[in-house]
């Protein structure tokens, strides 16, 4: 019996969550007699693929499911973000989110939470009773809080992040040592605090699936060298959520969700490139590393993943589109982006969407114009260096889609349908009775 038992006496109710980023429902459901805890779950309770964001990036996602509200709300779009009436770029931390995360408001309401390894939450907070921060944190030291914490942590060999940098050696075997052993070491933070904490939200995130899926993922698909390798690791994956299950006591709550869905990468797509041949966007220098490097003749730039601005008169320093061509030009752009065929003759673009249809809220003034949804095969890029080609191959052969995202809910009475990430929080807050406005998020409860 652990500290968790002894201290509870209650009969409120308890939630954990376990992230597994860019995991995709249709590589679970799909496989069950490899994943039978995964299937379990959803036999026993219930699963669906759901729906992502748009536009569906890590760095947006996270903050996006943690509050249940859409980027114009938490203010963070991706992981590069610029600042309002300039061209400067920053990448947004955890205390760019503007808006109230899911523990947020448990611990508002007299409750405690235990929060480890989410992105976008650095530097940890303190309103929490232990959190350690995700992917963008600099280092353990910096991301554990409180410092005993960090302590426990350093004796497990506990990463915050894979090193992405073996992914790119043409033999993944460096690459997926560290994957395995740094799902190892969180699954043992993980347990440890599940049964020692006395926590009424747990909320864990396994971010190595990401790294392993951008690497290995067409392996997978394709059945190419790492396929067999793949399965290996996601069988760890699925034994460690069934550990983590058994763990719980009986009252809790389990939800397993990803951010995005997978897909294989066929071609990186470099879209101010793109932009600048076709006449969108100038260079003020012959060796452009940033923003601030474009000319005012420019019309329309971009930033990862598909987000497209146009050159705005009184919005941007530099603008050159006039405010009552805003919708002309835009729609113009749009029309480019929906023909754009890649080199094997597929539309690169499955679709676009525009800034009032996918964002609202104080934070809109960034909200990019245009974001373009990929159609499977094409990754979209942004970079302000003349690249040489539009269309590239390279290390990774995994990108992010849309769809295809996981949710996986330990309780029958849950009905996913028609879910997306906007629906988690209020699902957490409804199943812990914590008290929220309907009308404060973009979300609902699927109980």
């Amino acid at each position: 019996m652990g500290l968790f038992d002894r201290l509870r006496g209650d009969d409120n109710p308890r939630v954990a969550f376990i992230g597994v980023d860019g995991v995709p429902y249709s590589l679970l459901s799909e496989h069950e007699d490899r994943f039978p805890n995964f299937a379990a779950i959803a036999e026993e309770g219930t699963a669906s693929e759901i729906s992502s964001i748009v536009p569906p990036e890590s760095s947006a996602c996270w903050p996006s499911l943690t509050t249940g509200v859409n980027p114009g709300e938490t203010g963070v779009y991706g992981f590069q973000d610029r600042e309002v009436g300039t061209y400067d770029t920053y990448v947004p931390m955890g205390r760019e989110v503007q808006a109230d995360r899911v523990w947020d408001r448990v611990q508002d309401e007299g409750l405690k939470a235990t929060v480890m390894n989410v992105p976008v939450t650095f530097p940890p907070q303190r309103n929490v009773q232990r959190m350690v921060s995700g992917f963008l944190s600099p280092d353990l030291e910096k991301a554990a809080y409180p410092d005993d914490v960090r302590d426990y942590l350093e004796g497990l060999d506990y990463r915050i992040d894979v090193n992405p940098k073996l992914g790119h050696e043409e033999d993944k075997a460096a690459f997926i040592e560290d994957a395995h052993e740094t799902v190892d070491a969180r699954f043992e933070a993980f347990k440890h605090y599940i049964e020692e904490d006395d926590w009424d939200l747990f909320f864990g995130v396994f971010m190595t699936t990401d790294r392993v899926n951008h690497f290995l993922f067409k392996d997978y698909e394709r059945d190419g060298q790492y396929r067999e390798e793949f399965f290996e690791f996601y069988e760890k994956v699925d034994d460690y959520i069934g550990r983590l299950r058994e763990a719980l006591p009986e009252d809790v709550t389990l939800i397993v969700a990803s951010d995005h869905g997978f897909t294989s990468l066929d071609y990186e797509v470099h879209f101010n490139e793109w932009l600048r041949e076709e006449g969108w966007l100038s260079f003020g220098t012959d060796e452009p590393e940033e923003l601030g490097d474009i000319s005012d003749e420019t019309r329309a730039y971009s930033f990862i993943p598909g987000r497209f601005y146009l050159n705005l008169e009184g919005r941007e320093p530099r603008g050159s589109v006039p405010e009552d061509e805003y919708d002309d030009v835009r729609d113009e752009l749009k029309a480019d982006l929906e023909a754009l065929e890649g080199p094997d003759g597929k539309k690169v673009v499955d679709r676009v969407v525009e800034k009032e249809a996918a964002f609202r809220g104080d934070h809109d003034d960034i909200a990019p114009d245009l974001v373009a949804i990929p159609n499977k095969g094409f990754d979209l890029k942004s970079g302000f260096k003349a690249d040489s080609e539009i269309f590239t191959t390279g290390p990774r052969n995994g990108m992010h889609s849309f769809d295809d995202t996981s949710l996986y809910i330990d309780d029958p009475d849950a009905s996913i349908g028609d879910a997306d990430l906007f629906d988690i929080a209020p699902t957490i807050l409804e199943l812990l009775e914590v008290e929220y406005s309907r009308s404060e998020l973009d979300g609902a409860s699927l109980l």
